[in-house]
């Protein structure tokens, strides 16, 4: 049985603990709000942009003058996954839950012996994958110092992503996040980005007729790569809320925990103390009852 002295210093660290989770609690909390509202806001302008890159889309069909990045280069047997997760743990499974989906759609792809190769962001979804697929490395994307991630870094990543689709490096490409629902709901999402597969908005109807100026195709051209970079700069955001809200709810588990096994150690405490006096009073008594 553990002494009065251990389980003193044992609630004591638990209290401490307490704290800090407690802390990372309400600092998730103030960052989620923020993260929350530039994930939403960011959400009409993707949705649009998308909607009409997919009518132009649509329009082309599929052409010999079509974009590389729509037509495709005509194989998949090579794969880019594209894992994006948090520079920083202690967010509950939200870095597992996307490297276990990315995982899965690596190990489907080999089975079928297609190639695969993995380009990562942030640095707990480079370390939960690499163990098994560090065969499959060909890079990272590092957002340490980054606090608040913008359109800027997603273009870098869209630039490396193009130059290495430009390469022959790939044929498909596809990134992993999740998506933010609420706090304790964020959903694990693959969505592929090369080729780019868009869907044309329900009020664009067939027999609206557009003349473009210059051609759909030219226009595709210059709007695909920053239809990349928009999709990444979206799931990006995506990841922010999600990544926070996983944490703040991590977090509040991880208090009411510490509190619970407060009280279990204090009533433990409480009743070893009860015995060590009851024996001295027992000594006591015995003692006095001898003289």
């Amino acid at each position: 049985m553990p002494s009065l002295k251990d389980l003193k210093n044992r609630i004591d660290s638990v209290k401490n603990t307490r704290k800090i989770t407690k802390a990372m609690q309400m600092v998730a909390a103030a960052k989620l709000r923020r993260a929350q509202e530039a994930a939403e806001a960011s959400r009409p302008y993707t949705e649009r942009f998308n909607a009409v890159l997919g009518g132009l889309a649509a329009s082309v069909g599929g052409s010999d003058s079509a974009p590389k990045l729509l037509s495709g280069t005509g194989s998949d047997q090579t794969h880019l996954l594209v894992v994006m997760t948090a520079e920083r743990g202690l967010c509950g499974g939200f870095n597992s839950n996307i490297a276990k989906l990315a995982r899965a759609k690596a190990e489907e792809l080999q089975a079928a012996g297609k190639t695969v190769k993995i380009l990562t962001v942030g640095k707990k979804g480079r370390d939960a994958i690499k163990r098994d697929l560090g065969d499959s490395f060909v890079g990272h994307v590092d957002l340490t110092e980054v606090k608040n991630v913008g359109y800027d870094n997603a273009q870098d990543i869209a630039r490396d992503i193009l130059a290495r689709f430009d390469g022959g490096e790939f044929d498909v490409a596809t990134i992993f996040y999740a998506k933010f629902v609420n706090v304790v709901s964020q959903i694990p999402t693959a969505q592929q980005i090369i080729p780019a597969a868009f869907e044309a908005a329900e009020d664009e109807g067939a027999s609206t007729l557009y003349d473009y100026e210059p051609s759909e195709e030219a226009i595709l051209a210059d709007l695909l790569p920053r239809g990349v970079a928009t999709q990444i700069f979206a799931a990006l955001l995506e990841n922010g809320a999600s990544e926070q809200g996983a944490r703040m709810s991590a977090m509040d588990n991880a208090t009411r925990n510490a509190g619970d096994m407060i009280d279990k150690l204090t009533i433990e405490f409480n009743r070893s103390r009860q015995a060590v006096i009851t024996n001295e009073l027992i000594e006591i008594i015995s003692g006095a009852e001898a003289l």
